[in-house]
């Protein structure tokens, strides 16, 4: 069977990363099958799927590398087959008209197979038994079973279900006496009729269930007493999500349907549309939720969650996608960096997770630094130099001076922000962190190494970083401090950071000439620092 697959968004907005991975997953897995991967927007949401948000999503997809197979199909065009689907529904009774509301119309609501024995996506789960609240009226009609339960309290809960949920339904009074059998009074239910039984303590019934095997999750099932009739068509003559979808799956001949796991509930309602159509049910496999550290789905109040807030902080669009597929799959082995090729060979959703998975924007960084520290110089260069406008560095990215600070510090660069780190290499006028002064020149020696430093680059004209290592190493010996002792107060000094290239290649970069003015300023400013029995 050829694998056809499709991302069906529904743009309202900015493209979240869940959204993306599910298109990723779903591209990877076709380009590996030698299938189809074809987009279809469902913009039947006039007010929120804006030209914008649709705009959006489509260069989200473009930056991704995502391509797509034949033309883009808006579900808002295919209105009139929807509504051809509904009437065929209706006209089989597998459909019926919901109460009018004030205006005189009435929605569609598509009812859950009452032959659901014949349906090979439906079993039987055995004999079940529930206790209702009597004080509450049981009602039986065509549209379903409306109950009570009792809650923990004690307390009548309202409860309702399908009527294909309640086979061989039987009431039972607080007697022990059968007060209804559903099998005496099918046909008048069939025909309209609405039942009503009082006194009611217990319900028995013969309980079926909808089922598939999930490609990821394995075989997942759910009891029909537990669903309700689905409204498919609005009482304005609009169709719903539910017919929409599923006819369209249908007009595309979409062989596997691979989405998030907040779709599982439409699931068990979707592949009885299915065979109520008259279409063969695709193959499913739910994707792992991505979420937070806590365990909660992943939003934008955990930190960057939209596609394009990557993609303006510098994140590029391979390592992204390298990243997202990552999360919820794996290749079976140790690698994490792979090209777009080797994701190909390697995807397939038996290895996709059933667990959750957690984002975790540390790891994101890491492989984004992997990828800029792969890039052409040039490249790089030219990334650094979008970001260093943004961030108003004093030097112009086209300078030599840029371009060497560039060069040092790509393999030492994540994203972004980092190129905004960059300004110590162009203007002394800096801050420092107290706390990190205080933690790095409180000893003596170690400003004293520092004093020392100053007077050994007196006799030097010229820096290499092989000989500002040698030159820090000697001022260390000589003042006797510890090899190394000297160069995170050197860096602080320097730069006003605690991170960045090797101390030897950053004062080399720096030149001579800017050094002792550095090094004596953070000297000072430790100076004016209050004592602890002052801050006392």
């Amino acid at each position: 069977m050829s694998v056809k697959v499709r991302f069906a968004p529904s743009p309202t907005g900015k493209v979240h990363i869940g959204n993306i991975r599910t298109a990723i997953f779903n591209w990877l897995f076709a380009r590996h099958e030698h299938g189809e991967f074809v987009l279809r927007v469902e913009d039947t949401d006039r007010e929120r799927s804006t030209r914008e948000a649709i705009d959006a999503m489509l260069a989200c997809m473009d930056w991704l590398g995502l391509d797509y197979d034949g033309e883009v199909v808006y579900q808002s065009d295919r209105t009139p087959a929807h509504l051809v689907a509904a009437r065929q529904l209706l006209d089989r009774n597998q459909a019926y008209y919901g109460t009018p509301g004030a205006d005189g119309k009435a929605p569609v609501l598509f009812r859950i197979p009452l032959n659901a024995d014949d349906l090979a996506v439906v079993r039987t789960a055995g004999p079940a038994e529930m206790t209702i609240a009597p004080e509450v009226p049981l009602r039986i009609g065509g549209h379903g079973v409306e109950f009570a339960i009792i809650s923990r309290k004690g307390k009548p809960t309202p409860a309702a279900g399908c009527l294909a949920g309640f086979k061989d339904l039987r009431v039972f009074d607080r007697h022990g006496n059968c007060c209804f059998d559903l099998r005496e009074h099918w046909d008048a239910v069939l025909a309209g009729e609405i039942f009503t039984v009082t006194d009611g303590e217990k319900i028995t019934f013969t309980r079926r269930e909808v089922f598939f095997n999930d490609m990821i999750k394995g075989e997942l099932a759910k009891p029909l007493d537990s669903m309700k009739d689905q409204v498919i068509v609005r009482s304005d003559g609009t169709p719903i999500f539910h017919l929409a979808n599923v006819c369209d799956d249908c007009f595309q001949q979409i062989t596997h349907i691979v989405r998030g796991d907040d779709h599982v509930e439409n699931t068990y309602r979707h592949i009885l549309l299915f065979h109520q159509l008259g279409y063969p049910v695709p193959q499913y496999a739910h994707l792992p939720m991505i979420v937070n550290k806590q365990g909660k789905p992943y939003s934008k109040r955990d930190g960057d969650a939209f596609v394009g807030d990557f993609r303006s902080k510098g994140y590029l669009a391979d390592a992204l996608f390298n990243y997202l597929t990552l999360l919820g799959w794996s290749p079976g082995d140790d690698r994490e960096k792979m090209s777009r090729d080797e994701m190909i060979a390697s995807f397939n959703l038996a290895r996709v997770k059933s667990a959750p998975a957690q984002f975790d924007l540390n790891k994101l960084q890491n492989m984004n630094g992997a990828y800029l520290a792969e890039m052409p110089a040039a490249a790089f260069q030219e990334w650094a130099a979008m970001f260093a406008r943004e961030c108003e560095l004093p030097v112009d990215p086209a300078a030599p001076e840029f371009a060497a600070v560039a060069a040092l510090m790509q393999s030492r660069t994540k994203q972004a922000a980092d190129v905004g780190e960059w300004r110590y290499f162009f203007t002394g006028d800096f801050a420092y962190n107290e706390k990190a002064v205080r933690k790095q020149l409180s000893a003596e020696e170690v400003r004293a190494g520092l004093r020392q430093f100053v007077v050994a680059l007196s006799g030097v004209t010229e820096l290499t970083a092989t000989a500002a290592e040698t030159l820090i190493r000697a001022t260390e010996q000589a003042a006797g401090l510890a090899e190394g002792k000297l160069n995170q107060p050197l860096r602080l000094a320097v730069s006003g950071i605690t991170a960045g290239a090797d101390i030897g290649s950053t004062i080399a970069r720096l030149g001579v000439a800017e050094l002792p003015g550095r090094i004596n300023r953070i000297l000072s400013y430790y100076e004016t620092l209050p004592t602890v029995a002052e801050q006392g």
